[in-house]
């Protein structure tokens, strides 16, 4: 089971998106272009991982952030990544 920090931070953020995208002209449009292009974020960072040495895990967390909050998700993983590697 998850702990309750993680759902609760998992809700919020799909509450954020789902108010964000109630206010465009087409909601579902933009959910569905938001989470194409942070998946096609992440799938550029594992093909370019041999290149770069920049690897994220492909799990479920990863995959929920990329889906979710789109590229900017990427982009704050590899941050976190970047502040919290040892």
């Amino acid at each position: 089971m998850m702990p309750p920090v993680v759902l609760g931070a998992g809700v919020l953020g799909l509450l954020a998106v789902a108010h964000g995208a109630s206010r465009q002209r087409h909601p579902v449009l933009a959910v569905a272009a938001g989470a194409l292009c942070g998946m096609a974020g992440l799938s550029a960072v594992a093909l370019l991982a041999p290149m770069t040495g920049i690897r994220l895990p492909l799990n479920g967390m990863t995959g929920f952030f990329a889906a979710v909050l789109g590229l900017p998700g990427v982009i704050a993983l590899l941050v976190l990544q970047l502040l919290f590697s040892v």
